[in-house]
């Protein structure tokens, strides 16, 4: 069976190979926030087995590795990496359309396989565990993806490992912001601020009117996704504040309909946020953008005007 638990060991070996990379050629900041990152996801069930049995250091450890990470991002001393120009235009004028052959494999090879993987028999139990299928899979087809970039490129495999190592290099700890804020999308749900916005949108909006509620409902997806900078993190603290208790229980609104339409609503706000690193400020990063907010930017229109569309569908379709 594959268990999600060998894809953070993978995971925690790149990131310590980069970590050696790095202390090799003297970059010691670099090297030792990928160090820390990279014991967390090797020893990450350790550390919770120790837990649940009641021995606090190990965890007492992480937290320390977590605050050593904050002070290293924070330190300014991670110099990041970046090929020249002249590198990306000669690698583009030689490999041509064929650059977009790996970059597709990975949703291809990822829908195949959370489609079989569960389906597929191994002693008795499905090779993948259907809660963990989405993630494992992923994993498989990246690794697939090297394997074609590879193929594609005529490249030995260290340089796989190498040029890797200088994309995490380049993005430095905004690689590490999607990992926290849908953490701090659970904390939020965990910790009752659900609870919290409904009453601050009892306090200030007429419950009795459906509309009110929607309007508070989707604005409250786009700011909240703003903050969380992912319209999942958003998603399960406005859906017990607003679209359960009010649109839902009390004025009737569809489920489906609401949750597919509200999380496109909350997509909006993630058009709109530096927060949501991976999708705004990555692309500037890799691409060296003058201006680090150029996407964001670019993609405000596109927001503003897919916000309107989805409040009126919404309010059509909801309650029917």
């Amino acid at each position: 069976m594959i268990k999600l638990q060998y894809v953070y060991w993978l995971i925690g070996a790149f990131l310590a190979l980069c970590a050696i990379y790095n202390l090799r050629e003297r970059r010691w900041s670099m090297g030792a926030f990928w160090a820390v990152l990279a014991c967390a996801f090797v020893f990450g069930d350790a550390i919770q087995a120790a837990s649940v049995a009641h021995t606090r250091w190990p965890a007492q450890l992480m937290g320390v590795g977590v605050i050593a990470l904050g002070l290293l991002a924070a330190s300014g001393t991670m110099q990041k990496q970046g090929s020249t120009e002249t590198e990306r235009r000669d690698s583009a004028t030689r490999l041509g359309n064929k650059l977009f052959l790996p970059a597709l494999t990975i949703p291809f090879a990822t829908i195949v396989f959370v489609l079989a993987l569960p389906h597929i028999p191994w002693h008795g139990s499905p090779l993948v565990e259907p809660a963990q299928a989405t993630l494992v899979s992923l994993a498989l087809a990246c690794v697939i993806a090297a394997a074609a970039a590879l193929r594609t490129t005529r490249a030995p495999a260290s340089q796989a490992l190498a040029e890797g190592r200088r994309l995490l290099d380049t993005l430095g700890c905004v690689a590490l912001l999607p990992m926290v804020l849908a953490t701090l999308g659970s904390v939020f749900a965990a910790t009752g601020v659900g609870d919290a916005v409904a009453s601050i949108v009892g306090m200030f909006i007429p419950t009795d009117s459906a509309l009110a509620c929607l309007l508070a409902f989707a604005f409250g997806m786009v700011l909240f996704a703003m903050i969380m900078g992912n319209a999942f993190a958003a998603f399960p603290v406005m859906m017990a504040g607003i679209g359960l208790p009010l649109l839902i229980h009390k004025h009737g609104a569809a489920p489906a309909v609401l949750g597919s339409l509200g999380m496109l609503t909350g997509y909006c706000g993630t058009l709109l946020t530096p927060m949501a690193a991976n999708f705004n400020i990555v692309p500037a990063v890799l691409l060296e953008l003058r201006d680090q907010y150029a996407v964001i930017r670019a993609q405000t229109p596109t927001a503003l005007v897919l916000l309107v569309v989805n409040v009126i569908l919404m309010a059509v379709l909801i309650f029917r």
